[in-house]
């Protein structure tokens, strides 16, 4: 009785108009008041919550990624690949894509990436005279590469809500992340024949690709650093953020001397307020949470789950319809905490690994970003382009192909997300 109380007054706060995270901690409360219990619990849940050291991770790769970006390196790494790729039809897709790789190794979450590179992204496919629905498109589309690379902020906050072990769903990441890269080059190229995109025609010149290369090399062997530190046990998920941080100030103040003491404080700045809204949605998510579980849902829900088939195959199949219609409608975190450990309990009894199951939950919801009426990505590269919400969401329909097509991939190949971290952490 609970667990439905709690549900109908959160879809009716959210139809009201009250932000996903109010509706959340709202619903709870008032269920918490009515049950006659002690008001102290909405404390103790919310602290502990966010008593968590994975989670102390987030505000430290939001904080790298402002960094990264008022240091003049992203405009470094842009230039270099463009060197590489440019030339090929289409090419300016294949180097967004390959940036925000490239990028996603020190960033860790979609929004990141198209703050950091999405102005220059579609200013420069603009010049070259892209589509406007073709250059927003891609550069939503290659973002979601960001949250599954490792470090990645949404699988952090699976791994602590669904309490896997961080490590190993950081490297499980790794490899789907660059085949999903891979599927979207395929659709850029697919694209570029179709509507004959252009390619840079400057002349290779050596001498230049060399000085730009030095130039990037200290950006480009972030990721290296910093990911070969995780595979190796050097650094936890918190300590290679700390890490992250420290080298982006090494970056902008001694190599490229571009991060300014203004700089600085303006990326604490934006580090506090995305921070203060992740971890907000964190704690009434925890309250929500809690509700349904003192109430057995998740028990119910694996019960259910378990009833209609116990092939993994199939529980994977119905949880990723289930997870496209939420990312549509809920923030994606939220989603995570919510239903991270309603339904790993009920997977993991069917025998899906906990590791594969965190990718497949995460990039799920990261397709989201590109769906309405919630998608933070449409609504953040509308507001870069300049453009109407509608050209935008038309640019942004193309891609959910590559998406799908990597989504199944990671579902039904298990061993794509569970190789790399069974071979390193056996």
């Amino acid at each position: 009785m609970m667990s439905l109380s709690v549900l109908v007054i959160f879809v009716v706060t959210m139809m009201l108009g009250l932000p996903i995270a109010v509706s959340m901690g709202l619903s709870a409360g008032v269920v918490i008041w009515f049950a006659d219990m002690p008001l102290s619990v909405l404390a103790q849940r919310t602290i502990n919550a966010l008593d968590s050291v994975p989670l102390l991770a987030v505000p430290m790769f939001i904080f790298a990624a402002a960094l990264f970006g008022a240091s003049g390196i992203t405009r470094h790494l842009f230039a270099v690949i463009q060197m590489v790729v440019g030339r090929i039809h289409g090419g300016m897709g294949h180097v967004t894509v390959l940036a925000n790789l490239i990028f996603s190794g020190i960033s860790g979450a979609a929004l990141a990436d198209i703050g950091a590179l999405g102005g220059t992204q579609i200013r420069e496919m603009r010049e070259r005279g892209y589509s406007d629905e073709f250059a927003t498109g891609i550069t939503m589309a290659a973002a979601t590469i960001g949250p599954i690379f490792p470090p990645s902020i949404p699988l952090i906050i699976f791994a602590a809500a669904a309490e896997v072990s961080a490590v190993k769903l950081l490297l499980a990441g790794a490899i789907p992340a660059i085949v999903l890269a891979m599927f979207l080059m395929a659709q850029v190229s697919v694209m570029a024949k179709r509507q004959n995109l252009p390619a840079d025609t400057t002349p290779f010149d050596w001498a230049a690709f060399g000085k730009c290369f030095v130039v990037a090399l200290p950006a480009l062997l972030a990721p290296v650093i910093l990911v070969g530190g995780l595979v190796s046990g050097w650094f936890g998920p918190t300590e290679v953020a700390g890490v992250t941080v420290v080298y982006a100030l090494l970056l902008g103040t001694l190599v490229y001397r571009e991060l300014t003491w203004t700089g600085v404080v303006a990326a604490a700045r934006e580090t506090v307020h995305s921070t203060a809204s992740v971890l907000f949605i964190v704690g009434s998510a925890a309250l929500f949470a809690w509700v349904l579980t003192i109430d057995q849902v998740p028990m119910k829900a694996s019960e259910f789950l378990l009833g209609m088939s116990k092939n993994p195959y199939v529980l994977l199949f119905l949880v990723n319809v289930l997870l496209l219609i939420v990312g549509m409608v809920m923030e994606s975190i939220a989603a995570i905490l919510i239903l991270a450990p309603i339904l790993t309990p009920a997977l993991m009894a069917a025998g899906v690994d906990p590791v594969q199951l965190g990718v497949v939950v995460v990039l799920n919801l990261m397709i989201g970003l590109l769906t309405p009426p919630v998608g933070m990505s449409l609504y953040m590269v509308a507001s870069i382009s300049r453009l109407p919400l509608q050209r935008v969401v038309a640019g942004a329909m193309p891609w959910l192909v590559p998406l799908v097509l990597a989504l199944a991939v990671v579902t039904f190949v298990p061993v794509v997300s569970t190789w790399l971290p069974n071979l390193i952490m056996k």
